[in-house]
């Protein structure tokens, strides 16, 4: 094969692979209903526990003389279904806009990190699997299990402003 056929055939394949999704791409998709416009959400989803339970269900009753006694006894049969017995639940948590979410900011997110004993892989100012990670051990104890950054934590963390009432 020909060197040019082979840049022919390499080089959109290799355009495709360094095109990867935007870090955050699903973040401010989906708001709460009357969420301030120009903040950004995502969500953490728990899905519905659902169980099996099987039940002794009586078909018929005993069949039983006059004085009492019993003739036939009950029949029964297994039942099997199943139940929710704890619904989907969904709940909504605020985040720094993808514009905020530049190769600085995540260079100091991943300091930040580090500082705090979360994160132990190099400054890169890129969101790999690493930081993702630290970023869910980080906000685990504050009750989001995500490794999505939320606004909560960058704030924590002292990378997003917090807007004081006036």
């Amino acid at each position: 094969m020909s060197l040019a056929r082979l840049l022919v055939i390499a080089l959109p394949l290799l355009t495709l692979a360094c095109t990867g999704q935007p870090p955050f791409e699903r973040v401010g998709r989906a708001a709460p209903p009357g969420a301030p416009p120009g903040t950004c959400w995502d969500t953490i989803i728990i899905p519905a526990r659902v169980e099996t339970v099987t039940e002794q269900v009586m078909i018929a009753p005993p069949v039983k003389s006059t004085d009492g006694q019993v003739l036939e006894p009950a029949v029964f049969a297994s039942e099997t279904r199943q139940q929710i017995t704890r619904p989907r639940e969904e709940s909504y948590f605020e985040t720094p806009c993808p514009e905020a979410m530049t190769a600085e900011y995540i260079a100091s997110l991943q300091r930040a990190l580090a500082a705090r004993g979360a994160y132990g892989g190099a400054i890169t100012g890129l969101l790999g699997a690493d930081t993702r990670a630290a970023i869910r051990a980080y906000q685990l104890p504050l009750g989001i299990d995500s490794t999505t950054l939320s606004l909560r934590a960058a704030r924590d963390l002292g990378l997003s402003a917090v807007h004081l009432p006036t």
